[in-house]
């Protein structure tokens, strides 16, 4: 763990403050008689090019009928909607400049430790004089937490994280970007998370150069996760894994010959305690990766090796 150390702080902030950016959303909402009133939001987000492109949250954008960006200088800017992702609650917004503007430099969560100094940088409540800022530790890692699109694995920090932080960096150190603030626990006390880096380069790259997302890697199965009241009453041949319910036709999983009531017990050699460690891994890889399914049919167990592709 790095010592909290008020150089290296001011150091870190320093170095990405000026990227990090105050967005606000204006969207239209209608009233039971149908008459329309726009509803400004506001966020954060940060620059991570010299194209002008912004990271933020899908949230924080989410049906805007127009965006206006203020820079840490007071600057503003118009910006339009590149690309979105509610799958990592991402998304890609691009400033109408002609100049170049400050840019963050992008870490690797991948190298993140349990008891990292960190910090969060945003713009919460839209407090005017420039971004605030907040320092913590790195709570957990690989944190799986359930939302609406499915589950994500985040990075929980005990940086305070507020209304309006969403879309801001966390930053170690040495000033890099390792996380996209995402969410704050209600009702709960030093609880946030954040989208580790390495997950938003992905899905930022595709967001710049496609404008969505199409080449998440896809398996084309449904399952529940075996219990020992499941395997009692269909009297399965172990207590552990996860039971297929469904195989899509012509997906990855029928063309590799998996079948309805197979149960899958470890997927690339790690054991499948919880349903969402099947789909972690699967977004972990690319599409043209292979996957390793360690599968038991009626009690005989092998290995079968699943191509990965992209939904069409």
């Amino acid at each position: 763990m790095i010592p909290f150390n008020d150089e290296l702080i001011v150091n870190a902030v320093e170095k990405v403050s000026r990227a990090v950016v105050n967005i606000a959303s204006v969207r239209t909402i209608r009233d039971q008689a149908f008459r329309a009133f726009p509803v400004e939001g506001v966020g954060s987000g940060v620059i991570i090019n010299e194209k002008c492109h912004v990271l933020s949250n899908n949230h924080v954008i989410d049906e805007a009928q127009k965006l206006k960006v203020t820079m840490t200088d007071g600057s503003v800017f118009d910006a339009k909607v590149i690309g979105t992702d509610e799958a990592t609650d991402l998304a890609i917004i691009k400033l109408d400049s002609t100049e170049t503007l400050p840019f963050a430099a992008l870490g690797n969560s991948d190298d993140l430790k349990i008891g990292e100094m960190v910090i969060a940088i945003g713009n919460p409540f839209a407090l005017t004089g420039g971004p605030t800022v907040t320092a913590g530790i790195i709570s957990s890692l690989n944190r799986k937490i359930q939302f609406e699109n499915g589950v994500l694995e985040l990075v929980q920090t005990d940086a305070a994280i507020n209304p309006g932080n969403s879309g801001g960096p966390l930053v170690n150190s040495k000033g890099e970007v390792i996380a996209i603030n995402t969410a704050k626990m209600p009702y709960a006390h030093g609880i946030g998370f954040a989208v580790p880096i390495n997950i938003a380069k992905t899905v930022m790259t595709e967001l710049i150069q496609n404008g969505r997302i199409i080449n998440r890697p896809w398996i084309g199965i449904s399952y529940v996760k075996i219990t020992r009241q499941l395997a009692q009453y269909y009297k399965l041949p172990t207590t552990n894994g996860a039971l297929i319910e469904h195989v899509e036709p012509n997906s990855p999983a029928d063309d590799a010959g998996l079948r309805k009531g197979d149960i899958i017990e470890a997927v690339d050699g790690k054991r499948v305690d919880d349903n969402t460690e099947i789909s972690l891994n699967v977004r972990k890889k690319a599409t043209n990766d292979k996957l390793m399914m360690t599968i038991n049919r009626y009690g005989r167990r092998f290995e079968v090796p699943i191509q990965l592709r992209a939904r069409s």
